[in-house]
């Protein structure tokens, strides 16, 4: 991408992969991951919420990562593998993290349920088997007004026990 184009505001094609498939989408270089996501792709897993990138709700992975999406440019995502809450399901079903959240009741509303679960997801990829203070860490961006955390904290345990007896 010409990094000239993103000074001068002219649009361009964001190509990237979304979910495992390829998309080119022309846009402004303005424009925030999340409003790609939810407005041209049609994904609103992620949440728009406080679009400071304090509560975590717009939560997604770009190459393995997580980020928020709302403070995330488009254009930051050129050439990249993008993974949404709506990535996180195959053809068999649920995520183990989805389960473990459904499992262990840990949601209530299910507004900020996508960004936890992708904060878990990334979490338990670079860290199979994490301390408290790992799992503390890892879900510090995320915010939730409903559960108390109880049911969160119990489906990420659950979520991790899941991968020793199964791997």
């Amino acid at each position: 991408m010409n990094e000239h184009a993103v000074r001068l505001g002219t649009p361009y094609k964001l190509s990237c992969s979304v979910n495992g498939s390829r998309h080119e989408i022309e846009t402004a270089p303005s424009a925030r991951l999340l409003s790609i996501l939810r407005d041209d792709l049609a994904l609103t897993g992620a949440k728009r919420s406080c679009e400071i990138g304090r509560c975590g709700a717009c939560m997604v992975l770009v190459d393995g990562k997580p980020v928020n999406a709302c403070l995330t440019m488009a254009y930051q995502c050129s050439g990249k593998s993008i993974t949404t809450i709506e990535g996180l399901s195959t053809i068999n079903g649920n995520d183990p993290v989805q389960l473990a959240f459904m499992e262990e009741g840990g949601f209530q509303c299910g507004y900020c349920t996508p960004g936890m679960v992708i904060s878990v997801k990334a979490l338990l990829e670079s860290s199979p088997d994490p301390s408290d203070d790992e799992i503390a860490e890892a879900l510090s961006g995320n915010i939730c007004r409903c559960t108390g955390y109880g049911g969160i904290w119990r489906a990420v345990k659950r979520a991790v026990e899941g991968r020793r007896s199964s791997g």
